[in-house]
């Protein structure tokens, strides 16, 4: 049973599928809705295993998932999509599973996180997502790239396909519960993923621009406001994964091969 069947969970339903599982689940391309009671309690009775990609509320606070169907999801597998913004600002510095959470900007998150970590869950904390359709080159089509005068500041970031794979490695190996960081091995800026798009692609840089000139996003704002490494040697040595493309330039060769 999935919950919140979008961009990367439906990734992960394909590759279940193809491994001979049947799926239910809510959202856009799902089979039940999510305020169908009745049907969601039928399918969590049956399912063996329930992944939730749903985040928490942004009015309320709240997961949705946890608020009406915690009683009713069973004490099997259980697996929640969380996000590394639950460490908040590190300055710089390398987080892993251990370090504290629920200091920055994403308390209903990090609550969330919390709260399915108590239900013996394996909570996939994930960094910035890319992949196909949804990647730096879409920004740069539209004219939205940007390069922030910012030096020092990092990020980390995720192919779509390595969350799959550490999700369905998860599964496979029956890992124990708790906090995995599926993250690649390369922490970067964002002014570095910008130019090797450009230069992929053949086109000229973004300007160069202060946080203010750039005239961000209340959220985009909160983005360049945290600074972090997210390691991911714990996924590693439980899982045994290790990311398809652990750089952003195999990440974003592999995109523009496909175009």
């Amino acid at each position: 049973m999935i919950f919140g069947l979008g961009y990367t969970a439906s990734r992960i339903a394909a590759a279940i599928r193809r491994h001979g599982w049947h799926i239910d689940a809510t959202g856009r391309d799902g089979n039940i809705a999510f305020d169908d009671g009745a049907a969601v309690a039928k399918a969590l009775a049956g399912a063996t295993h329930v992944l939730s990609s749903v985040p928490p509320d942004r009015d309320a606070g709240v997961d949705p998932v946890l608020a009406r169907y915690r009683k009713d999801i069973p004490a099997t597998w259980r697996g929640y999509l969380s996000s590394t913004g639950v460490y908040g600002d590190a300055k710089g510095a390398w987080v892993d599973e251990s370090s504290p959470t629920g200091t920055g900007r994403r308390t209903a998150r990090s609550e969330a996180d919390e709260n399915w970590l108590k239900l013996d869950a394996r909570a996939f904390r994930l960094p910035g997502i890319y992949g196909p359709e949804r990647s730096i080159f879409e920004r740069i089509a539209k004219g939205q790239a940007k390069r922030i005068d910012m030096p020092g500041q990092v990020f980390s970031r995720v192919h779509v396909d390595d969350i799959v794979a550490g999700v369905v490695a998860c599964i496979e190996s029956n890992a124990p519960p708790g906090a995995y960081n599926l993250a690649d091995d390369l922490p970067a800026s964002q002014n570095a993923v910008v130019e090797e798009a450009c230069r992929l692609i053949g086109t000229e840089f973004p300007p160069l621009q202060s946080l203010e000139e750039a005239d961000l996003s209340a959220m985009a704002r909160g983005f360049y406001a945290e600074n972090r490494r997210v390691a991911n040697g714990k996924a590693k040595r439980v899982l045994g994964w290790a990311p398809k493309y652990p750089t952003y330039r195999e990440g974003l060769a592999s995109l523009r091969v496909r175009e």
